[in-house]
């Protein structure tokens, strides 16, 4: 028997939560379950429904490529958040017990993950947040089960001054020089400031923060305050309807395109396209570049969408940045699985045995080709003490049509965010009472059951 349906389950308060499993997926084949929190309503819809249709098109291409993960098919289903932590929290309560269990949750939203967190730690079940969440959780001594893949806003942060730098000449060029940093009225949006100052106070620039109060539609009193302190930067924090308002109010403030910077969550086709030619010149960070280029994003047009299996109803943004971050977020979660099958056997796996898998996740330039994606992101090396992973950065400019990347894949200054990483996590751990982990006894034994 197989099924192909899709059921609406009403939730009081809540909207709906959509239950789908896969055509061709056999009721009695083993499952790895995975819960998507998901926000295609709402003003942050642009971003849900790029990223999550990107995870779910390549766990359909694995399912209808491959058989799913050395046999086990890959299920899922569907609640609606619309970007609300209590709607994110009511919906992790909703699947947390779905049978077969989560294998790892992945919110996409600051503060549903923060919100999660010791829920997911007391259930053993990962929790990820790519290019995003708490910088200290990179620390996975006091964070065992979340995971800020690629990126955490720390390295993000530290990725736009180098390129502030290197826009002036040098870091050195970066003292005397003002910087605003526009962010979005949300905890998400407050996660680099005090990092961004003490930045500023190690190459000698100033930081003006401005707060833009959800959802951001009105932002003339933020740009009329930035024409009069004449930043040499603008770092844009933005997410949402937000951005393209952002760029067009700089233009009609005269405020230059080329002097302002977007972050991982400002750096999308939707980000720009509503702005028009104010968004032309433009200049974002990413973990991942925009483009159909790849070989699996070529597999996913041939594979699913020309099966009609696409999740996205507008095929103009298949290789959108957020669409493949969505598919890259899956290909980490499924590389996570493939390596803890290795260990655990080739089955559906624990939320526990997932973790280990995404403690193990090593991928080197020559692997990433080998599963078809150069081109579209550079590596990821996770660890017990690393849950990042080490992850490159990569900016991009917007030339009114498309992204374009305008420099190398940068390096973090690890060295110098390491420490801070350490100093917040341990203080997490002394309010909360946590034991951090000793990750080299752990290799220690692992080595030793060898």
């Amino acid at each position: 028997m197989t099924v192909s349906t899709k059921t609406i389950v009403k939730g009081v308060a809540l909207g709906a939560l959509l239950v789908s499993s896969l055509a061709g997926v056999s009721a009695s084949a083993e499952e790895q379950y995975f819960p998507l929190q998901v926000y295609r309503q709402g003003p942050y819809a642009a971003g849900g429904t790029g990223f999550f249709g990107g995870m779910i098109d390549y766990m359909n291409l694995i399912n209808m490529r491959d058989g799913g993960v050395n046999g086990v098919k890959l299920t899922w289903s569907e609640c609606e958040t619309g970007y609300e932590v209590e709607k994110g929290v009511e919906c992790y309560q909703r699947m947390k017990d779905h049978v077969p269990p989560p294998g790892v949750w992945t919110p996409l939203s600051v503060g549903i993950s923060y919100a999660m967190t010791d829920k997911i730690t007391a259930d053993k079940v990962p929790l990820t947040t790519i290019n995003h969440g708490r910088t200290e959780s990179s620390d996975g001594r006091v964070f065992k089960y979340m995971f800020p893949l690629l990126t955490n806003s720390g390295s993000e942060t530290s990725g736009i001054v180098q390129y502030m730098g290197s826009k002036v000449g040098g870091m050195e060029n970066l003292k005397g020089k003002k910087v605003v940093i526009l962010f979005h009225g949300s905890p998400y949006g407050k996660e680099t400031t005090p990092l961004l100052r003490d930045l500023g106070a190690k190459y000698g620039f100033e930081v003006k923060d401005i707060e833009v109060p959800h959802p951001g539609a009105e932002q003339g009193s933020q740009w009329l305050e930035i024409k009069r302190y004449k930043p040499d930067f603008v770092i844009l924090r933005g997410w949402g309807i937000m951005n393209p308002v952002a760029l067009k109010t700089a233009r009609r403030t005269g405020y230059p395109i080329d002097k302002i910077v977007g972050n991982i969550w400002s750096n999308s086709e939707e980000d720009v396209k509503p702005a028009g030619e104010a968004g032309v010149g433009y200049t974002a960070i990413t973990t991942q570049t925009s483009g159909t280029e790849s070989p699996v994003l070529q597999d996913i047009i041939k594979t699913v969408y020309g099966a009609g299996k696409g999740d996205l109803a507008d095929k103009s943004r298949i290789g959108s940045v957020y669409h493949n971050l969505g598919i890259l977020n899956g290909i980490l979660t499924i590389e996570a699985m493939r390596k803890a099958q290795e260990k655990f056997g080739k089955r559906m796996l624990t939320g526990d045995e997932f973790r280990w898998g995404f403690e193990h996740l090593k991928l080197e330039p020559a692997d990433v080709e080998k599963i078809g994606a150069k081109g579209l992101f550079h590596s990821i090396n996770v660890t017990c003490e690393n849950h990042e992973g080490d992850g490159l950065l990569i900016f991009q400019k917007w030339d009114g049509t498309k992204y374009t990347p305008v420099t190398d894949w940068i390096k973090p200054d690890w060295a110098y965010l390491r420490p801070i990483i350490e100093k917040a996590a341990e203080a997490y751990a002394a309010e909360k009472g946590i034991t951090p982990r000793d990750c080299a006894k752990e290799m220690a034994d692992q080595k030793a059951e060898k």
